[in-house]
């Protein structure tokens, strides 16, 4: 069988004032034409459906119109689970009529999917708490699927049960898994674990950064991080979402792999590459997978100038961007400046003025009080920006204050 494995899609999401609604819509039709391309027998997607918990029209009618195309009319499994972005309630909304096309939602910790057969032969043949069995119309190796959601200490309380504790997460989470993958999983099958949690190798020195922008979870309130070791050793695949970068926390005892968000989301992304994950298995076995690259939306880039020309010239180059600018200089940024820098690119999200230091001279004068008021503001301006001068902008809008316009 082949399983396409996605997440962090964050439908809705914008960048400052900056709809990335198209882009998404780009973006998962890319996803689908690789589903059909590659005939994947089932799609996983890992968490943050949405980007908030009140997603507007547009947005959800994107993501059941993708689901939907996605699950090939009931013969392609579609196992779609809630993140820290999710309402799980908003998830499973939509639960009967999404049955009927095999698209599969999971939005509480323990959740219990209750058996169904689609028209295509897609069926669910055994269910449990956080676990299904999937009968595929193209293969004769059944899918298992441990599925744990994003929950946090107040899910945690009231659906696994679970006490303030952060071992105790670990501990639970794991006895959780190895009682199901010992009542469920052999080498019959191939056995997936999808879940939304911060997973990290046990002793790696630093833990992964949290995207910019995210709701991290390992703050208080939050899921604490699993450890790789604490997933059962008959799992094939884990299938991770919540961190947008793409890259495999462990290989023992399967490899876990964050697939990536689709687009950049913020600009501690830029640059990134983006990916879907193509599993190629068979019953006890994970044969390979592979990332393939996502192309559709735009590319955030940062720059970093001292001269509004060379700015200028830059943010030509790369029009078809999403950019965010630095822009050092000796004096605050003027008016003019800031204009003719947004005019030249529809693109431009961020300014970020950046006043070179100046060296102090000497120590800390005496204020004269027989000057003006406007040399009085000059003086304090210099005093408190390490000798820097007032811009003409600044001292114009001191001067309107007075009422003193020159």
């Amino acid at each position: 069988m082949k399983i396409l494995h996605t997440a962090d899609w964050h439908i809705g999401k914008k960048l400052d004032n900056f709809s990335r609604l198209e882009e998404q819509r780009l973006v998962l039709d890319e996803i689908c034409e690789i589903a059909d391309r590659e005939a994947a027998d089932a799609v996983v997607v890992a968490g943050d459906l949405f980007d908030n918990f009140n997603p507007s029209s547009e947005s959800t009618e994107l993501l059941y119109s993708t689901l939907y195309r996605l699950s090939a009319h009931g013969s392609r499994a579609v196992i779609a689970i809630a993140g820290n972005h999710d309402s799980p309630e908003r998830i499973e909304v939509p639960d009967a009529l999404a049955k009927v096309c095999g698209i599969i939602f999971v939005g509480f910790p323990n959740a219990e999917i209750k058996p169904f057969r689609t028209q295509a032969g897609l069926e669910v043949t055994k269910s449990d708490k956080g676990f299904i069995e999937i009968k595929l119309p193209n293969s004769d190796v059944p899918l298992r699927v441990l599925h744990t959601p994003y929950a946090n200490e107040q899910r945690l309380k009231t659906f696994l049960g679970l006490e303030d504790s952060e071992e105790n997460l670990r501990t639970h989470l794991q006895k959780h898994w190895q009682k199901l993958a010992e009542k469920y999983l052999d080498d019959d099958g191939f056995n997936l674990l999808v879940t939304h949690l911060y997973v990290m190798k046990k002793g790696d020195p630093a833990p992964e950064e949290e995207p910019d922008e995210e709701r991290p979870i390992l703050h208080i309130g939050g899921a604490q991080a699993i450890y790789t070791e604490n997933f059962p050793e008959q799992i094939h695949y884990i299938a991770l979402g919540h961190l947008h970068r793409y890259h495999r926390v462990d290989k023992i005892p399967a490899p876990s792999v964050y697939s990536s968000s689709p687009l950049a989301y913020s600009f501690s992304e830029a640059n990134q590459t983006k990916y879907v994950i193509l599993l190629d298995a068979e019953a006890g076995k994970l044969n390979n997978y592979r990332a393939i690259e996502l192309t559709k939306g735009k590319k955030l880039r940062r720059g970093k100038f001292d001269s509004i020309n060379e700015a200028i010239i830059w943010l030509q180059e790369h029009s078809e961007d999403l950019i965010e600018l630095t822009i050092v200089s000796d004096n605050y940024l003027e008016a003019a400046d800031k204009r003719r820098l947004t005019e030249a690119h529809s693109g431009l999200v961020q300014i970020i003025p950046q006043i070179k230091k100046i060296e102090e001279e000497g120590s800390a004068s005496t204020i004269d009080l027989t000057l003006s008021m406007e040399s009085l503001f000059q003086e304090y301006f210099k005093s408190k920006n390490k000798g820097q001068e007032p811009s003409e902008g600044l001292l114009n809008v001191f001067r309107e204050v007075l009422g003193s316009e020159e």
